[in-house]
């Protein structure tokens, strides 16, 4: 006698799994790579980053191909503090993981920059004892020649080439430092535009002996943005006597020189970051006084790969060639804005060797932001001073 037994449903059929409902699907990870890409070119910020990319193993791998960086350095650590420096750490094949930008601290930015404290006074200022692992900071004492690791205070400190070495195609670099390096009075006004590419290229330094910022009654009530001259009391746009006797222009001649340091200073610890990211189209240095800014385009990081620049052999920092300089001065300079500028003065600054146009000053006037851009124009409509310095 035959038994037949019946044949039981696949539990798939009894308890069929329940679908996924438009809640339980994560649409962030629907997002094509380029998307999340553009995402992350947005934040720019180098610390950021580092947070970003220990969320998820696909963050791990898209940041080394962000683009667009910003590096923010927060403070600085003094020669005081760098004192008590343990030891500089070898690295370890280990220690390039990505991840550890999350612990982000820049050091080793100021170091070549100390002759500027002993010649104008450098304003330095201390990271306090409190300060968390991921502030940002520069050692102007520390730091290996090869960009490695500094350990203060449970704060690991990296070089700037340390901390990108890991970003595969950085085509926009900007690295911002907490203060400019030229300690200035206060009320005086100190602005300088530089251009590298194997060597200066081109700079402009804006001055002023002081500045009054305009009556915030003017500014409600408006004001002629139209460009105007001059106090009509300064004739011809002559330089007066006085300035030559006063100390006017050797205080001028200060602010050049201690400007060019500053610039050749950046431009020389650019040297290894420039050589290790070929991918590079931008890099500015800066600082978040507007103080200074350094830039190099294309042509220009491609022509220092190309061409190696020529060291000071004072200190470390690039050679500064033999200069042609253009100078104009006014007493006293109100701008459209209600700001006067007092003791304003305008230096242009090429190679002397510099083959493009003399007369071209185009790139004098647009070197620098409102309301310095118009004070700038204003300055090259008056009469123009011819100096020369030798290479130093």
């Amino acid at each position: 006698m035959a038994v037949i037994i019946p044949r039981s449903d696949p539990p798939s059929r009894i308890h069929p799994e329940p679908s996924q409902t438009l809640e339980e699907i994560d649409h962030f990870d629907l997002l094509p790579d380029s998307i999340l890409l553009l995402v992350f070119n947005k934040i720019g910020d180098v610390k950021a980053l580092g947070r970003c990319c220990v969320v998820s193993r696909r963050f791990h791998s898209l940041i080394p191909q962000v683009e667009n960086v910003v590096v923010r350095v927060d403070c600085v650590i003094s020669d005081d503090d760098s004192s008590s420096l343990s030891s500089i750490k070898s690295r370890s094949a280990g220690s390039g993981s990505f991840s550890s930008i999350f612990r982000l601290v820049v050091g080793g930015i100021v170091k070549p920059l100390q002759a500027l404290g002993q010649f104008l006074g450098t304003k330095r200022s201390s990271c306090g004892s409190g300060s968390s692992s991921s502030s940002s900071s520069l050692s102007i004492s520390g730091g290996d020649e090869d960009g490695g690791e500094i350990e203060q205070g449970g704060v690991t400190h990296h070089s700037p080439t340390q901390v990108l070495k890991n970003f595969e195609e950085i085509r926009y670099l900007r690295i911002e430092l907490p203060s400019g390096e030229l300690g200035i009075d206060d009320g005086v006004l100190l602005k300088w535009r530089a251009e590298f590419g194997s060597t200066l290229d081109n700079c402009v330094i804006l001055g002023a002996s002081s500045v009054i910022q305009p009556n915030p009654l003017r500014i409600s009530q408006g004001v002629d943005t139209t460009i105007v001259e001059a106090s009509s009391s300064d004739d011809n746009g002559s330089i007066p006597e006085s300035f030559y006797t006063n100390g006017g222009l050797k205080l001028r001649v200060v602010w050049t020189i201690s400007s060019l340091i500053a610039a050749s200073a950046r431009h020389y610890l650019l040297q290894p970051i420039i050589a290790e990211h070929k991918t590079l189209k931008s890099l500015v240095l800066t600082d978040s006084d507007g103080q200074g800014v350094l830039c190099m385009n294309r042509d220009q990081l491609e022509e220092l790969r190309v061409k190696p620049l020529a060291a000071s052999s004072a200190s470390k920092r690039t050679l500064v060639p033999a200069l042609n300089m253009r100078l104009w001065y006014a007493p006293t300079l109100e701008l459209p804005d209600g700001t006067v500028l007092k003791g304003a003065t305008l230096v242009a600054i090429r190679p002397s060797e510099s083959k493009k146009e003399v007369s071209d000053i185009s790139w004098v006037s647009s070197a620098f932001e409102e309301p310095y851009e118009t004070a700038a124009k204003m300055l090259v409509k008056r009469r123009t001073y011819c100096l020369e310095m030798n290479s130093f």
